[in-house]
């Protein structure tokens, strides 16, 4: 299978901007175990913004409401590209990654809700769901010739789909109290920008602008802001003239550099200045965190092979021929670095309980650098191995 343009300089700014998370990780929970950690909360509660137009924010707001929406407009692009022209364009392409996500997804939120069923923390249901596209990807790229092309453009497309499932369950489950006159609003400025769309409109100008006053109603609507950014990719035409290059590449591309580089480590930065201290390790074995590490660790891999072998047993998919057990079980276990998207679902799920918060978010990262270790070992080592079909 011939990788694109286009997957190329997104597997390359995968494997730096997964090294760039990691230093931001690191460098936040030094912040956070030392005698600065008070002035770096400080900073993050610091309101910025303007009054006037209930724009007036904490910088931690800013970054998870704000910058965020341009992270989940950039999953937006790589979402309608691939329904478009790629891997998800037609049933036969995207089915094997499609039934491989949702086994991924649901098989986790299963596992969670074993742990937490009928507890005040059963709400958190959506953490293990989630899988962070940039470090699975960026593992899977320092592997090299180690595994196919074909199995990364597997992990791109599952990691596409299970963004769009989170994506949905943020909006279906994580929303707030609704204000309609905001919601009102929104839905008008969305219906434009899909005029603008139809009529051929190829100018980016015509979509941000409309964007940026999609993002304010959405995030006073009581709809997660960050919906908004998948609603506006959603908009930008994918087809360009004759043969230029289509707004939707063009801004993909653009996106690229600040959200691999900027956005994402700074989310990192504000989210995982995590304190140890004496009872931290304790959280892992609370239901919550076992829920979260047995979600990723286990039920990421469980699910995304029960159902990708269940889809070809039952001949709605085929597997690729250089694609075997082996390349299955380390893609399952790189699937379980949930990270951003996961401690963004633990932020939303314990706002009002910031214990549990920091649980879930040591539980997460616990789980994403278990997930990593072994999918990278078990991929390093057994390429070498004859290719057993599932």
């Amino acid at each position: 299978m011939i990788l694109t343009k286009y997957f190329k300089e997104f597997f390359r700014s995968s494997k730096s901007s997964g090294i760039v998370l990691i230093f931001c990780v690191a460098i936040s929970l030094m912040i956070a175990n030392s005698s600065f950690a008070k002035n770096f909360q400080n900073l993050l509660d610091k309101e910025i913004g303007i009054g006037f137009f209930s724009l007036k924010y904490s910088v931690s707001i800013w970054i998870n409401d704000g910058l965020m929406a341009i992270f989940f407009l950039l999953a937006g692009l790589e979402i309608k590209r691939e329904l478009a022209g790629g891997e998800l364009s037609n049933f036969k392409k995207a089915s094997l990654p499609i039934f491989a996500a949702i086994g991924g997804m649901l098989v986790p939120a299963l596992i969670f809700l074993i742990f937490n069923f009928k507890t005040p923390y059963s709400k958190g249901w959506g953490i293990p769901m989630a899988t962070d596209i940039a470090f699975s990807l960026a593992i899977l790229s320092t592997l090299g010739k180690r595994v196919p092309a074909s199995l990364k453009i597997f992990l791109a497309a599952l990691a596409i789909v299970d963004d769009l499932g989170a994506i949905i369950v943020i909006a279906v489950f994580y929303s707030g109290e609704i204000r309609w006159n905001d919601l009102g609003f929104s839905v008008l400025i969305f219906l434009i920008l899909i005029l603008f769309n139809y009529l051929k409109i190829k100018k980016l100008i015509f979509y941000i602008v409309p964007g940026i006053l999609l993002w304010y109603f959405v995030h006073h609507s009581g709809v997660h802001a960050a919906i908004s950014g998948v609603l506006l990719a959603f908009t930008i035409p994918s087809e360009g003239f004759k043969t230029k290059i289509s707004p939707l590449k063009k801004l993909e591309h653009r996106l690229h550099f600040p959200v691999n580089f900027f956005i994402m480590p700074l989310f990192a930065l504000a989210n995982t200045n995590i304190t140890f201290t004496a009872k931290i390790s304790e959280s892992l074995f609370s239901s919550v965190g076992l829920g979260i590490i047995f979600g990723l660790f286990a039920g990421k891999i469980l699910g995304i092979n029960l159902f990708s072998w269940l889809a070809v047993k039952l001949k709605l998919s085929k597997i690729p021929s250089n694609i075997g057990r082996t390349q299955m079980l380390g893609v399952g276990f790189l699937a379980g670095i949930g990270f951003t998207m996961s401690i963004f679902m633990a932020m939303l799920s314990f706002k009002n309980s910031p214990e549990i918060l920091e649980e879930a978010k040591f539980a997460v990262l616990t789980a994403s650098v278990l997930s990593g270790i072994f999918g990278y070992f078990v991929l390093r080592n057994g390429w070498g191995c004859k290719v057993i079909k599932l």
